[in-house]
């Protein structure tokens, strides 16, 4: 199986039993080496991304609390060199990011040429987050759809190919996962009270998403649900979607400049 970027056609199935492994999927001893290929075959295009600097790969990844962002950062983008690699984490906005449209964070986090850009939540916030909690007018994140829409193209034609994965657990995984942090001493910390304010959201959140994915999937910035119910499987169809992408954008090492045989008989 393979993740399909959405369309406007494409039914929008983001129930508990859609979040469960595919069925087509790979299992066991097969997942695992299928996985370990797509993340050596990654090493090598980012390498190549990277010497190549003329262009880069935008991977944004939302989802509800605990449906393992950091996890696929983890095991996903470890494959990476590090120093083509940037990860941003999208808190709570500061005074200052508050002081300026909200799109003004985000542009500063794009990644430059020649590197692999992760973010972790992102500009979705302000038409999820916001909208459910009711930060602000209805007239005024109603409009962004649009603006997020165009600035998603105006990063593609100079350069920025864009990904975005919503990880989508179901309400018992969701659960589960909670418990598990309180269950584990060396994951207290991940805990939030208002992880359960939100997940009381949870039919709202559903509402907010569906409109992100039908309004904000578009052909230069398109948007994956992943079933991630699954970790190794969430993780497989990740990297399957980024290496697929990757090699389309085929990146080259540059060639040397000058006469080759004069710069070997230079250095000798």
């Amino acid at each position: 199986m393979k993740l399909r970027p959405i369309t406007r056609t494409t039914p929008i199935r983001i129930g508990d039993r859609d979040a469960r492994r595919p069925s087509k999927t790979p299992r066991g001893d097969a997942l695992k080496k299928k996985t370990k290929a797509l993340l050596e075959r990654l090493t090598e295009l980012q390498a190549r991304l990277y010497a190549e600097s003329e262009r880069s790969l935008l991977v944004i990844l939302q989802g509800r609390d605990t449906c393992g962002k950091d996890g696929t950062i983890r095991r996903v983008f470890d494959a990476v060199n590090p120093q083509g690699c940037v990860v941003t984490s999208f808190k709570k906005p500061s005074d200052l990011e508050l002081s300026h449209d909200y799109l003004w964070r985000t542009h500063h986090a794009v990644p430059m040429k020649g590197t692999i850009g992760i973010f972790n939540r992102s500009h979705y916030e302000d038409v999820l987050a916001v909208r459910v909690r009711e930060l602000v007018p209805r007239g005024v994140w109603a409009k962004r759809y649009q603006q997020i829409n165009e600035f998603e193209r105006m990063l593609s034609e100079n350069g920025v190919t864009i990904l975005k994965f919503f990880l989508h657990i179901s309400r018992e995984e969701q659960k589960e996962r909670l418990l598990a942090r309180l269950e584990d001493p060396s994951k207290h910390w991940k805990f939030n009270e208002d992880d359960l304010v939100e997940r009381a959201r949870w039919d709202r959140y559903t509402s907010a998403y569906r409109d992100v994915l039908v309004k904000c999937s578009t052909r230069w910035a398109p948007w994956y649900i992943v079933p991630a119910d699954k970790k190794k499987t969430r993780d497989y169809l990740v990297a399957q979607t980024v290496v697929e992408t990757l090699a389309r954008m085929a990146p080259r090492y540059p060639q040397a400049e000058g006469d080759l045989e004069k710069l070997k008989a230079a250095i000798s």
